[in-house]
């Protein structure tokens, strides 16, 4: 018998919520309020998000990144997804990062989330 997917059992910890989704903070934070939106039902993708589970995740995404300036600063916020196996997922429940980031964090930040693959890593050239 397989393990109970842990996104579905974690609502208790949220820091914002509605009827199709919550978030909580990272259990492995990035960075200090890095933080997830997890819809309620269990689902892989983001295609398989109705429209009103699409808007759900999308108000939460602006009460989250409140939250995150309000509690922890922020100058700016990498938001990303990490959509099966090959791309890094490795809790197949959807879920979506919101990173806050400050100046200097990184020497060169141009270019984001392109760095996630390193042949792609400079940016502009």
């Amino acid at each position: 018998m397989s393990s109970p997917c842990i996104f579905c059992t974690l609502e208790e910890s949220a820091i914002a919520q509605n009827g199709l989704a919550y978030a909580i903070e990272d259990r492995f934070p990035a960075a200090a309020g890095h933080s997830l939106i997890i819809p309620r039902r269990h689902i892989l993708t983001v295609d398989e998000l109705t429209e009103r589970e699409t808007l759900a995740v999308a108000g939460l995404l602006k009460e989250v990144k409140e939250f995150i300036r309000n509690r922890y600063g922020a100058d700016g916020f990498t938001i990303g997804i990490n959509e099966g196996e090959t791309a890094g997922q490795t809790v197949m429940h959807l879920h979506i990062h919101i990173i806050p980031r400050s100046r200097g964090d990184v020497a060169d930040p141009r270019g984001g989330i392109r760095k996630v693959l390193p042949c792609r890593r400079r940016y502009g050239e």
